[in-house]
Order: C-alpha cells, then structure tokens, then sequence
C-alpha cells in the first residue's frame, strides 16, 4: 500500500468543520472546536481565516458570536475543504498533475497523475460534511 500524507492543517480543517457540521447551525467559538478537537487554538486560528476567506465558513465576532458553516454541510465537500486551505488536490513538484511533460519510456506518468487526481477529486469530491458528521463515508 503507498503511503498518502496527510498535513495537520488538512486534519484539522477537517475536523474543524465537522465540528461546525454537527453544530447544525449554531455558532461556535474558536475555543469550543479547539477544544473538542484537541487542535492548537493559534494553528485553528489561521485555519479558520483561511475557511472564511474562501466562503466556506462565517464568523462574528462579540459574546455571541463564533463560527458556522457558509452553506449546509451537505453543500460542502471534503475536497473543497482541502483546497480552501492547500490549494489544488494534488500535485506533481509544485506543477498540477496535467502540466508535467515526460520523454521516452515515463512518459506515460502524465496519464498515471491524472487518473490519480481524478480518482482523488471523485472520492474526496463526492463526500460532503454531512455525510462524515453521519459517518456515511463509503468503503474502499
């Protein structure tokens, strides 16, 4: 089985926003998700700018204010998640996967990228919040 990285910015803008999923709409402060979490208050600071940022999540500020989902959970994909806060889902040495050109016999690792990010985007595109607060997340 190959190895697939995953950064602590992507896990906890994940978990995050689970989080904010299964608020159902109520708003939730910093504090609260970092706590149920377990992620470093400063570290989901910046996650949450980012989220904001690209209009995956509002905020308010004051006593009553926090965070919630921009859109409902079943709007909002895992692969969007993502990108708001990595950019593109995939990568070959900072290039999109399409960008690469190779010669003579890899030449056919161009193809293996891009079968490879659209398996990617299909399986972390085709889940959306509401599905992983409800576990419904499908088998490999």
């Amino acid at each position: 089985m190959v190895p697939v990285r995953v950064s602590a910015k992507t896990d906890y803008a994940l978990r995050a926003c689970a989080e904010l999923a299964a608020a159902d709409g109520r708003m939730l402060k910093a504090e609260q998700i970092a706590r149920a979490q377990g992620i470093p208050l400063k570290f989901l600071l910046n996650i949450m700018t980012q989220l904001r940022q690209e209009g995956l999540v509002r905020s308010l500020r004051g006593s009553e204010g926090g965070y919630r989902l921009a859109r409902e959970a079943e709007a909002i994909s895992l692969a969007e998640v993502i990108g708001a806060v990595e950019g593109p889902l995939s990568t070959v040495r900072d290039s999109l996967p399409g960008e690469r050109t190779y010669e003579g016999p890899a030449e056919g690792l161009r193809r293996v990228w891009l079968v490879l990010h659209a398996r990617l985007e299909r399986t972390l595109g085709g889940i959306n919040l509401a599905d992983l607060v409800a576990g419904a997340v499908p088998d490999a």
